[in-house]
């Protein structure tokens, strides 16, 4: 059974040529080895998987090269392209700075600077992951780095450029490497398939390329273990069961059904992605990235920013058609704060429900916001405000269906028959004896006219120095409000809030507090920490207080005074008597010890 080689080592890049999405350091290379510019210090700056250890091993084993060709590539059959095949060469070392990060590593390093090549012309050192070293070994590191010897070169390689002390950074050539693009991976994974034999589709090799995130040595390792799973033959089908993605047809439906406001639908369609198996961030983020791609498709300026097969293309171009763009934007925003606030939701799947709830009626919030006429008017509102200067009288149609028609008043004064006396009186009261003979030409009586409410009488297009004039006239009666403030009515509301503190020792220190009203700032006075403590703790103070003063503006400032803490009388400690003492203590309780004393001759023991 052949050992397996992972395809990341086994298609390593050995020349500049390919090196993949890297162009700009490769060229700039084989242009200091043409000018014969080589600095001694080089420093490769990129995320993981880009190439940077790859260029390095390539430039030294250009370097050592004894027969360099004419694209300055090495030639692979000198002696020293061969060792440095075979892991055998004396002249290039490679160090791991993650696990040789010590001081005594680095010093043993410039020890070994010191004797010239073997073999060759120069003595190569590659120090990967050189952030890693501590700040003792880049101080001992930093005078070799600034003038070593002719024949050796340093080549460093990070993915934390900002770790590295800046006296490093200046002693070097840095190039930064960077992120490899979709296309070009995709074009490498298709140069692997067609050399191993395996088939497979342009939408699969897109998913692997997406799914990597720049980096080529993670695509790699991806397309091995899909590779092991399906064969042979690699189908997009197998890609997303095995990364775990959704398919995009799940994210289409999705839009149709909430541009449609198809609530039911878009409910079975989440049920049925987590039935699947997939998480609800996994979900939330990747609908985002389909609205995102939607967005997109909106502009023909941005259609190259998106990473789909020519197939989905279409179909995105299509969607894009009929979704509006506040959709689109409203539903970005929407997944975003779902996603921010996703961790600290406790039912993760109803917090999801929520946010696609609110995305299914995005249409309909975004024509009521634009038509305030849909709106319910209340009845001052249909109400046209009197003019100032008011122009010829224009005649008001007659309402109909809302008075009935006066029946004929015969002559010689009959009496109305009793249908007449019903349909008058119930359609028009107090108007029944003498009906009008023509309603639009004679005024209303008295009794209807009423006077214009406030929202009759405010125009019904104001002018910004009206408004700015009411904004004032309210910002002044705010202020006037302040200055009506007095110490009486704080002190008041302070010891109504003292009244409701449940906690004796709480309640207490409150009471001992002063407070002082200075203008929209109220000066507290306590004794202790612990009483500034009580009041920080009591949350509904300020709202309280300032309900009862009748201003949002008021403010606290909180001194400690340690002569308004409580004095507490200390018990005097108790007087130690002798035996003379005593005595005289028991005598004045009782004068017949004395005489007893003398009957017996007794003395005392001072």
């Amino acid at each position: 059974m052949s050992k397996f080689v992972v395809s990341a080592r086994k298609y390593r890049p050995a020349k500049f040529d390919e090196v993949v999405g890297q162009q700009h350091v490769s060229q700039t290379l084989k242009n200091a080895l043409k000018n014969e510019q080589l600095a001694h210090a080089f420093l490769f700056c990129g995320p993981r998987g880009v190439g940077k250890t790859t260029c390095a091993r390539i430039l030294a084993k250009v370097i050592n090269c004894m027969n360099i060709t004419p694209e300055f590539e090495a030639c692979n059959e000198c002696s020293s392209c061969k060792s440095f095949d075979e892991n055998a060469s004396f002249n290039i070392h490679e160090l791991d700075a993650a696990s040789n990060n010590s001081v005594d590593h680095i010093r043993a390093l410039v020890e070994q600077v010191r004797f010239q090549p073997q073999q060759g012309k120069y003595k190569i050192y590659i120090i990967d992951e050189v952030h890693m070293l501590s700040q003792a070994a880049f101080n001992a590191f930093l005078k070799t780095l600034e003038e070593p010897p002719p024949y050796a070169i340093f080549i460093l390689a990070t993915t934390e450029k900002h770790k590295i002390i800046p006296t490093i950074l200046s002693r070097c050539q840095i190039f930064d490497f960077y992120r490899i693009q979709v296309p070009a991976i995709m074009d490498h994974l298709q140069h692997i398939c067609k050399s191993e034999g395996i088939e497979t589709d342009n939408d699969a090799l897109r998913i692997v390329a997406q799914k990597a995130d720049g980096a080529l040595r993670d695509a790699l390792s991806i397309f091995d273990r899909l590779v092991s799973f399906s064969g042979k033959s690699l189908s997009y089908d197998d890609v997303i069961t095995n990364l775990n993605i959704l398919d995009y047809d799940y994210y289409f439906k999705l839009v149709d059904a909430m541009v449609m406001e198809d609530l039911p639908t878009v409910m079975n369609i989440f049920d049925e992605i987590l039935a699947k198996g997939f998480e609800s961030d996994i979900f939330i983020n990747g609908f985002a990235g389909h609205l995102r791609n939607l967005l997109v498709c909106k502009d023909p300026a941005t259609l190259r920013l998106l990473e789909v097969g020519e197939t989905i293309k279409e179909r995105y171009a299509q969607q894009a058609a009929l979704s509006s763009t506040s959709f689109l934007l409203t539903g970005l925003s929407l997944a975003n704060e779902c996603d921010v606030q996703y961790k600290m939701a406790r039912n993760k799947r109803l917090h999801v429900e929520m946010a696609i709830i609110k995305m299914t009626y995005i249409n309909r919030a975004v024509k009521m916001a634009g038509n305030p006429s849909m709106e319910k008017k209340t009845p001052d509102q249909s109400v046209n405000p009197p003019s100032a200067n008011p122009g010829p009288k224009e005649e008001i149609p007659e309402p109909k269906n809302e008075v009935a028609p006066t029946p004929p008043i015969a002559t010689g004064n009959p009496e109305p028959s009793k249908e007449n006396v019903a349909t008058s009186t119930t359609a028009v009261p107090k108007m029944a004896e003498t009906p009008p003979t023509s309603i639009a030409n004679e005024p209303p009586p008295k009794e209807l006219k009423k006077e214009p409410s406030i929202l009759e009488k405010r125009p019904a297009k104001m002018s910004l120095a009206s408004l700015m004039s009411e904004v004032e006239a309210e910002e002044t009666e705010k202020e006037n409000a302040v200055t009506t403030m007095t110490q009486e009515a704080l002190v008041e509301a302070w010891k109504k809030f003292t009244a409701q503190i449940q906690s004796p020792s709480v309640k207490s220190r409150f009471e001992q507090m002063k407070v002082e009203l200075d203008g929209q700032k109220i000066n507290v006075t306590v004794g202790s920490q612990v009483a500034k403590g009580s009041i920080q703790s009591e949350h509904e103070l300020m709202p309280f207080l300032r309900r009862e003063l009748g201003t949002d503006k008021l403010l606290m400032d909180i001194k400690i005074d340690l002569s308004l803490q409580p004095q507490v009388e200390r018990p005097k400690a108790p007087k130690v008597l002798g035996n003379k003492d005593k005595y005289i203590a028991l005598k004045e309780a009782n004068p017949l010890v004395d005489e007893l004393r003398k009957r017996l001759d007794l003395g005392f023991d001072q």
